[in-house]
Order: structure tokens, then sequence, then C-alpha cells
């Protein structure tokens, strides 16, 4: 779809409009959605269908500071700009991108050996294994930022599988033991997006559903379930981040994310995945030159 149409349909001709990510950097599947970010000084996340195209929109601050958003915001193509506002953020982007990726790279690995930490403290805690699983998924994130790509859920496996040979991308090897792509099957990937749907409509309530279903359907009649399965575990991680520190209030949330996550709670296996997962973190901090 011509994105003119979507300035149009949206009535969006006066805003500050940009569209950022698998669309912007070429590596778009069909299922993929579009990804606009209105500068308008909103938060929050919406879904909508324009012809049979589904769009991802995201409200956001022109003066956000956040490396991680900016980060994102990396080649974002200007759809709408009538105060040349947004010009002038992708400029000051450009101008430091190499730092903000090695910058958010970092906070990942640490945010990673974080989640370990937590885990490690009361690996009884049913919220153990959910730690386990997002510090991988972290992990996965830095590897891919660190290859110079983009944390693109659905895209992220082939990324890995296309990156140069050398030892921190040997870390993932590791990472899909941990995460279980092997487990991958149809009717376990069937189980795994009705509970991940449904932790979305009870966390995001925002219509993200109808493109984690597109995405599900696409790469599982494509027989890339190992790609589906980490699609589906890293759209979970990506909704638990914002929540991780009141989570535990919810206690009937790991009940839905028990097969959102496909988790497992064998207390030795936990305590070593952790072990591996803080050795890892520890050695790609020290592998990289993170400014």
């Amino acid at each position: 779809m011509d994105t003119n149409q979507i300035i149009s349909k949206l009535d969006l001709s006066n805003h500050t409009v940009g569209l950022g990510g698998c669309k912007v950097h070429k590596t778009t599947l069909s299922c993929c959605e579009y990804n606009i970010t209105i500068f308008d000084g909103g938060n929050q996340i919406e879904t909508k269908t324009v012809g049979n195209e589904l769009i991802r929109i995201h409200h956001a601050k022109i003066l956000d500071s956040d490396p991680d958003l900016l980060q994102k915001y990396d080649s974002m193509e200007i759809l709408s700009d009538p105060n040349w506002d947004l010009r002038t953020l992708l400029s000051k982007i450009n101008d430091k991108n190499e730092k903000l990726r090695l910058s958010v790279a970092k906070k990942s690995i640490i945010d990673a050996i974080f989640f370990t930490t937590r885990a490690k403290q009361d690996l009884d805690n049913e919220f153990a294994s959910i730690w386990i699983k997002c510090s991988a998924l972290l992990i996965a994130d830095a590897l891919v930022l660190l290859s110079s790509y983009q944390r693109s859920p659905t895209h992220m496996m082939e990324f890995l599988r296309q990156s140069a040979k050398n030892k921190q991308n040997d870390s993932f090897t590791i990472i899909t033991e941990i995460l279980g792509l092997e487990r991958a099957t149809p009717s376990l990937l069937a189980r795994m997006v009705k509970s991940t749907i449904g932790f979305s409509d009870m966390i995001e309530n925002n219509g993200h559903g109808s493109i984690i279903e597109n995405k599900y359907r696409f790469l599982v009649e494509n027989s890339l379930l190992s790609d589906c399965y980490f699609y589906l575990v890293c759209i979970n991680k990506n909704i638990i981040l914002p929540i991780r520190d009141t989570i535990h209030k919810r206690p009937e949330l790991v009940h839905i994310l028990k097969t959102a996550l496909d988790l497992e709670h064998d207390r030795t296996k936990l305590e070593q995945q952790a072990n591996q997962l803080q050795q890892k973190g520890n050695e790609l901090i020290g592998l990289g030159n993170y400014g």
C-alpha cells in the first residue's frame, strides 16, 4: 500500500508522522504490519486497519530522550513533517546512531543479568522461569543489535542465522536451548498464540492480538515453526518488561504465561540456565566496545 493512502485515510497530513519497522528496513514479509509513529505527545499504542493492511500506531513525544526509543527510529521514513521537527530529530539520531545502538545493546545485557539474579534469589518462586526466559530474550536482543540489525520479533531468528560467526553470536546456541525452540510444533504454537493474545488483551488492550494472529498464521503456514515460537515468546517479553516491577502483584498472570512462554519449572535446570545466562552476559560485556 502507498503510505500516502495511510496518511490520507487516517487524516494525518497535519501531524508529524514517521514510518518505522521492517517496511523501512526492507525485511518485510506479507504478514507484517505498518508501524506508524505519530509525534503528538502521547504514549499509547493502537491498531487500525486500512484496506487489507494492519497498521500499528505508536504515539510519541518528539523530544523524548529514551535511547531505546530513539534507536528504534533509526532509518525512519518521514511521512508528514509540517514543522520539520522530525527531520531535526532524525538528523540528531543519525549523528549518534552507533552510540545509541551500542548503548541499548549494553542495557539489554545488563537487564538480562539482572533478571537471572532475580530468578536465582528464589528459584522456587513461580516467576523464576519467566525471568529466565526474559533474560534469554534480552541477550538475543543484544546479539541482534551488536550485529547491526533491528530488534524485530518476526525477523530476529533470520537475522541471527545471517550473522557472521563469532564468539558473541555463538551465545545464540545457548539462547535457543534455553528458550526451547526445538519444542516448536503446530499444536504447541496453537496453544501459545491463544495465550499470548489473551495476555496482550489483558495488559495492552490495544488490538495487538490481530497482528499476533496474522503473523502466527503466516509463520506456521510457511513451516517457520522455530521463528513463530521465537516471535511469540518475544512478544510476551515485550509486554512483560513495562510491568516487571508490578507483575508479582498479579499471580493470576503466571497461569496464562505458563502456556504463552512455554514455561518449565525444574529448579535444577533453572539454576543451570541462570548461571549460563549470567556467564554469557558477563562475556558479552567483556567482549563489547560500548563507548
